[in-house]
Parts: C-alpha cells; structure tokens; sequence
C-alpha cells in the first residue's frame, strides 16, 4: 500500500488575509496527522515510502508547526488580548495547550526520526506511534477547532485591516529570517 505524501501547494493561501493563512496552516496540521496515521497503518510499504512519509511528517511538525504556534502565541494574541474577555480566555487554552503538544510531539519526533534511517523499524514501531498519531490528532483537532470558532472570527471583528496586514506580514518576515532551515508554512 503507498504511503501517499500529499501535495504541500495544494492548499494556496497566499494573500495577505491572516484568517486563509491559519486555515491553510490548519489544512496541513489535519494533512501531515492523518499521514502520520497513514504511516502507523501501512503495510508491506516499501522502506523508502516509510522513510520519506517519516521524513515529511516529522519535518512538518518539527519545523512548520512551531512557526504556526509562534504566530498564535507571540503576533496574533497581543493584538487580540484585552478587547474581549471570551477571547481572552481563549488564547490562554490555546496556549495552554501548545505547551501540552510539546511532549508528545518530542515523542513522535523521535520516533519519526528512527523511522527515517531504519525504516525496517516499523512493525516494532506501530503500536507506539498508531497510538501517538491517534492522541495527537485528538489533541489538534480539538485546538483546531476552538481557534476557528473563536480566534477566527476574533481577528475580523477585533483588528482592522492595517493590524491584519502586519501580523501577516510579520509572520512573513520570521520566515523569511529563518532561510532555508525552516518550512515556510505559509507558502507550503
């Protein structure tokens, strides 16, 4: 059974709209989970199918995912807290819980990373990382969610244009500082 590695451009998102960037950004967090369940579940694959699927899953969440909860944590919630209790309480969860995904993606990274150079691994891997995949997929969906119910349609109501511009483009420049090591999760 292929490991299908989906196509990281298919999903655009390149516009100056804060709210299309983190969907997109969204998109991939939902992608790269399900193809790490995908890799938990593949069966008879070739070994560089399961080092490449590895490879693109623990780079994503290695590398993209950071960015995107830096972008949360450090440009869009100054600009939000304090104009509205209920988004307040909001941003303090999401953070919260950016801090609770910290361990369990150490774990899957390592497990990833195993994967990447022995492939073979997998079979004694599968119920560890079938088991991590399935939490961590939980766990994002239910973050996911609570920020598109509420941080969303907070950055339409709470900042006008100007302020939505430059956290996009402040997001666009901590990429652009970072080069090539980093995974441009807003043009991926």
């Amino acid at each position: 059974m292929p490991i299908q590695i989906d196509d990281p451009h298919a999903d655009g998102a390149h516009d100056d709209d804060p709210v299309a960037l983190l969907a997109a950004c969204h998109a991939r967090i939902r992608r790269y989970g399900a193809l790490a369940v995908r890799l938990a579940a593949a069966r008879d694959a070739p070994a560089h199918e399961i080092a490449e699927a590895a490879e693109a899953v623990r780079r994503y969440f290695g590398e993209a995912l950071p960015l995107h909860a830096a972008d949360e944590d450090e440009i869009l919630a100054p600009r939000l807290r304090g104009r509205d209790p209920a988004v307040d309480a909001a941003l303090d969860t999401l953070h919260a819980e950016h801090d609770e995904h910290k361990a369990p993606l150490e774990v899957l990274h390592a497990m990833l990373s195993d994967l990447v150079l022995s492939p073979e691994r997998l079979d004694v891997l599968r119920p560890a990382l079938s088991a991590l995949a399935a939490r961590l997929n939980e766990a994002f969906e239910r973050h996911l969610v609570h920020e598109e119910a509420v941080l969303f349609p907070a950055l339409v109501r709470l900042l006008n244009a100007e302020e939505r511009r430059a956290a996009v483009a402040e997001m666009r420049a901590r990429r652009a500082a970072g080069g090539a090591a980093h995974v441009d999760l807003l043009d991926r």
